[in-house]
């Protein structure tokens, strides 16, 4: 596909947080990433608001390992409260990924340029990301790479299903849905031969609605094109 790539996302610890864990202030991970974890690494390697990323699948390559670590959690309001979280541990997966138009963002519709983003999107992602790869949470540190998905060998390569119970898939958000609410998604994978194949957001039939929330607006006062700024360069304007 000529809007699509794969890469391999690997780390020392994740931690994909099951919601339900954190009520008394404990965190606990989810066995396999969630679609969410998945898009926001796919963004931090490029992402501009004309783009809706999509991931397809996430390959689990190594053996799922937990490891639980006491923690203070800050606490704006003061306090020294300890913490237990339980990490994922020494993880690595392939994880296939495309693009599609914003077209809930007309005001973008002059950057629709696919052979100029799947580019950038290449360059970026051989890069290594724009921006800081994470594995669920700041304090987990990733890397990606450019790979064939389906390459090597996966230690679950030959499970046939593993179902992995209610999921959240991820959050819909103003700007992607035209609705002025955030809400959430769940649904209930199964891995099978080590892969997780995900619905898309529009076929997720479980979603709640969680907030009013309100889409940021681009437009001259916030944005410039490539055009000027080029000319404030070659004028030798402070920008």
């Amino acid at each position: 596909m000529r809007n699509a790539i794969e890469f391999e996302v690997f780390g020392d610890y994740a931690l994909f947080t099951d919601p339900l864990t954190k009520l008394g202030g404990e965190k606990l991970s989810y066995s396999v990433p969630t679609y969410q974890a998945l898009k926001g690494i796919v963004e931090s390697i490029y992402w501009k608001p004309t783009l809706i990323m999509i991931v397809d699948e996430v390959r689990i390559m190594k053996p799922i390992m937990m490891e639980s670590k006491g923690v203070r959690p800050i606490e704006y309001g003061g306090g020294n409260t300890l913490a237990n979280y339980t990490y994922l541990r020494d993880v690595h997966y392939q994880v296939k990924a495309h693009f599609i138009f914003n077209m809930n963002r007309p005001e973008m519709a002059f950057d629709r340029n696919e052979h100029k983003h799947h580019n950038i999107m290449k360059r970026s992602l051989k890069a290594g990301g724009r921006r800081d790869i994470f594995l669920g949470t700041r304090e987990c540190q990733g890397y990606v790479e450019p790979c064939e998905f389906g390459s090597g060998q996966g230690f679950y390569d030959h499970y046939p299903e593993i179902p992995l119970g209610t999921m959240v898939h991820g959050f819909n958000y103003p700007d992607e849905t035209g609705r002025d609410t955030l809400e959430i998604r769940l649904w209930n994978p199964v891995m099978k031969n080590g892969v997780v194949s995900f619905i898309t957001p529009e076929e997720c039939d479980k979603v709640r609605s969680i907030s009013s929330m309100e889409a940021k607006t681009f437009d001259t006062s916030n944005t410039q094109s490539a055009d000027e700024l080029l000319e404030l360069l070659e004028r030798g304007s402070e920008w």
